[in-house]
């Protein structure tokens, strides 16, 4: 199959704006980071004002230990929250990426099909047997992208699971740590 210069500046113009795309997308994706770290910094600064105060104004050890102790959960929760949405931002950015390179990749498979098509079509007489061996391969080659995207798939999600459950742990372990300092206090 041959192009003619408008196909060929189509196909051009169509992946300069795919890339854009992509280059937008990745610049929200910092631009998230970034917001959310500026979010983060200067809600601890203001928490670690607060609690330099109240660390000043402890009159015994026994009020040092139960400050200490009514510190340490809400650190791990707040540090679980943060795990949360940075994982959040990178599984969006990753997302859209992903989806335009599974676009990108159909509308390379369909040109490629539409070009066996093409080639077969205006093939000599007795070239059947070649032209099935590259359809069967175009096919494999389909058949193997699409297992990749599945077990890609499976591995997010497997991958998700797997976060949320080790922060639920760490927040579960957190919790009762705290508990028991302040029984013991």
């Amino acid at each position: 199959m041959t192009y003619t210069p408008e196909q060929w500046l189509a196909a051009q113009k169509a992946q300069v704006e795919t890339l854009f795309g992509l280059t937008q997308t990745a610049f929200e994706g910092v631009e998230k980071l970034v917001e959310l770290n500026m979010q983060v910094t200067k809600t601890s600064l203001s928490e670690l004002a607060e609690t330099t105060k109240a660390a000043l104004s402890v009159k015994d050890p026994q009020e040092l230990l139960t400050l200490q102790a009514g510190l340490l959960q809400p650190s791990a929760e707040k540090a679980a929250a943060y795990s949360r949405h940075l994982y959040d931002i990178m599984a969006g950015t990753n997302a859209e990426f992903t989806k335009v390179a599974e676009t990108t990749m159909a509308d390379a498979q369909k040109t490629a099909m539409t070009m066996v098509d093409t080639a077969v079509k205006n093939a000599p007489a007795g070239t059947e047997s070649a032209a099935a061996l590259v359809r069967s391969a175009v096919s494999a080659a389909n058949n193997a992208f699409e297992s990749v995207q599945k077990a890609a798939k499976q591995a997010a999600e497997v991958a998700e699971a797997n976060f949320q459950a080790v922060t639920n742990t760490a927040v579960k372990a957190t919790q009762t740590a705290g508990r028991a300092k302040r029984t013991a206090a």
